[in-house]
C-alpha cells in the first residue's frame, strides 16, 4: 500500500512539473512585438537636395556648378529610387500606423493593412519573428487581381534596431533580386544607409548610393559609385548653413575637393 501511494505522489508530482513546463513554453496571445525597423533604415533622405529653387535659372552656371553638380547626382538617385522603389517604400512607412498581432504556433507577428498609391490598392502583410538575437522580416504585398503575397522584400535587424539588412526583389513581374539595403545607427546622432545594386548580370551591379550622418562640420555625405564608369563621387555638406564640397574624378577630371559657400556659389575650399 505504501508503495502504492509513493508511486502516485511521484506520478502527480511529475505531471505537475510537466504541466509548469508546458505553460512555461506556451506563449501569451498578448506577446508584445518586437519593435519595427526605423523609417530611415530603408528610406533614404534627399531632402538637403530636393529644392528646385536651388536651381533657379537666373543663378550664372559657372557660380553655382559646383552646388549643381552634387544636386544633378543625388537627384539622378532620387528619381531612380522614387520611381523604382514607390510601392516597396509606402508599404513599410505605412506600417507604423499599425498594431502586430501575435500568432502563437508560429510564434510570429503579423501588421496587416491596405495601402494606397497611385490610384492603386495594394494589401500588405509585413511578418516579424524572432531569431537569436535578430528580428527576421518579410513584406508580402497583393494587387487585385495582378498578383497576390508576392515577397517583395525582405530582411533581418538587430533586436535593439542598431542596424539590419533588406533584400528588395525587382517587381512582381520580375521577382530578381534588385537592391541590398543595408543600415546602421548609434542614436548619438551616427547613422548610414547604403543601396546597392545587385541586379543579377546588370552592368551597374555593385553600383551604390551610401548616405549618412556624422557629427563633424560637415554632417552630412553621399558617396555615389557609378560601376559601369568605375566612378566614386562623394559629396559633404552642412544640412543647417548648406555649405560642403563635392569630389568626382570623372566630372572634374581630378581628385580634388570642390566647394560652395552658404551662399550656394563656388569657393575656393579652405
Amino acid at each position: 500500500m505504501k508503495t502504492l501511494k509513493r508511486t502516485t505522489a511521484l506520478f502527480l508530482t511529475g505531471m505537475l512539473v510537466l504541466a509548469i513546463a508546458m505553460s512555461g513554453c506556451k506563449k501569451d496571445e498578448n506577446e508584445p512585438a518586437p519593435q519595427l525597423p526605423p523609417e530611415a533604415s530603408f528610406v533614404m533622405s534627399f531632402e538637403d537636395f530636393s529644392n528646385p529653387d536651388d536651381t533657379l535659372s537666373s543663378r550664372e552656371l559657372n557660380s553655382y556648378h559646383n552646388w549643381g553638380q552634387s544636386y544633378i547626382t543625388v537627384n539622378v538617385w532620387n528619381t531612380i529610387i522614387t520611381v523604382g522603389l514607390a510601392v516597396p517604400v509606402a508599404s513599410f512607412v505605412e506600417s507604423f500606423n499599425h498594431e502586430a498581432v501575435y500568432h502563437p504556433d508560429e510564434e510570429n507577428w503579423t501588421w496587416s493593412y491596405n495601402v494606397a498609391h497611385g490610384g492603386h490598392a495594394y494589401e500588405a502583410e509585413l511578418t516579424g519573428y524572432l531569431e537569436a538575437d535578430s528580428v527576421v522580416w518579410e513584406m508580402r504585398v497583393t494587387k487585385g487581381n495582378e498578383y497576390a503575397d508576392f515577397l517583395w522584400y525582405w530582411g533581418k535587424s538587430h533586436i535593439n534596431r542598431t542596424g539590419g539588412y533588406w533584400i528588395l526583389k525587382e517587381k512582381p513581374a520580375m521577382p530578381n533580386d534588385m537592391l541590398r539595403i543595408n543600415w546602421n545607427q548609434d542614436f548619438n546622432g551616427t547613422a548610414d544607409l547604403k543601396y546597392t545594386n545587385i541586379i543579377p548580370n546588370d552592368p551597374e551591379n555593385g553600383g551604390y548610393i551610401y548616405y549618412g550622418t556624422t557629427p563633424n562640420a560637415f554632417d552630412r555625405y553621399y558617396h555615389i559609385y557609378n560601376k559601369g564608369q568605375n566612378n566614386l563621387t562623394e559629396i559633404e555638406w552642412n544640412h543647417i548653413n548648406y555649405d560642403g564640397r563635392i569630389k568626382n574624378p570623372g566630372h572634374f577630371q581630378d581628385s580634388n575637393w570642390h566647394c560652395w559657400g552658404v551662399d550656394l556659389q563656388d569657393m575656393i575650399c579652405p
